[in-house]
């Protein structure tokens, strides 16, 4: 939801108030990390593209079995839609997941040899592949802090705590790598993520326990 901010920010402020988040979130949370569970970037783009309106506990529970079936790009590409509905077909959406599955590990069989490219560029033009996904994948496989992950859990907490007025996840990243230093793009969103799980969730957000509530607009 929309941040109760009364009067308008200088960058300068946002800024700072960034700051303070960061540095609070990463004393609280130092073990955040990517809940999809993965071993090479090929696994962690194939569960990234699952995890679209799926939680990720489902996720790893389908990829346990999925990717000891298909390890390869090729094994992807070579399987016929239907067998992969049916593996993936709890994870919701799963003719347009498995179309999109199929599509993208044929460019990268084809025109990768089998490894998932390693720019935001090359990855956002495979099938399936947005900036989420994308920053996700370089984050988190590659350590490339190419952008900054926004999610439900993100869209929601960067407007409670002032850093944003707008529900496009675009606009909100443009806005988020201004405010946050590069060295802490690829945390941020785990931070908030952990915190919107643990915390400030959607439905009832505890904020007689919340850390960042000095600093927060909904209690200023």
């Amino acid at each position: 939801m929309p941040s109760k901010r009364t009067r308008a920010e200088s960058p300068a402020q946002r800024r700072a108030r960034a700051g303070r988040l960061v540095t609070e979130l990463a004393a609280h949370y130092p073990e955040a990390h990517c809940a999809l569970q993965f071993t090479n970037p090929l696994e962690l783009l194939i569960a990234t593209i699952l995890s679209a309106q799926c939680t990720d506990e489902r996720v790893n529970r389908v990829t346990a079995q999925l990717f000891k079936k298909y390890p390869t790009a090729q094994k992807y590409a070579a399987a016929p839609v239907a067998e992969l509905e049916e593996a993936i077909h709890s994870t919701g959406f799963f003719r347009n997941k498995a179309k999109n599955i199929r599509a993208c590990c044929e460019v990268i069989a084809r025109e990768y040899r089998g490894q998932v490219p390693r720019t935001l560029e090359e990855l956002t033009a495979l099938p399936g592949v947005g900036r989420k996904t994308a920053n996700v994948v370089l984050g988190n496989a590659f350590a490339i802090a190419s952008g900054i992950v926004v999610d439900t859990h993100v869209t929601r907490l960067c407007n409670r705590l002032g850093l944003v007025k707008t529900e496009d996840a675009v606009k909100i990243e443009r806005e988020l790598v201004e405010l946050v230093p590069v060295e802490h793009w690829i945390q941020f969103s785990h931070w908030l993520i952990q915190h919107g799980r643990t915390v400030c969730s959607a439905r009832k957000p505890d904020c007689k326990q919340c850390f960042l509530a000095p600093i927060c607009p909904q209690r200023l």
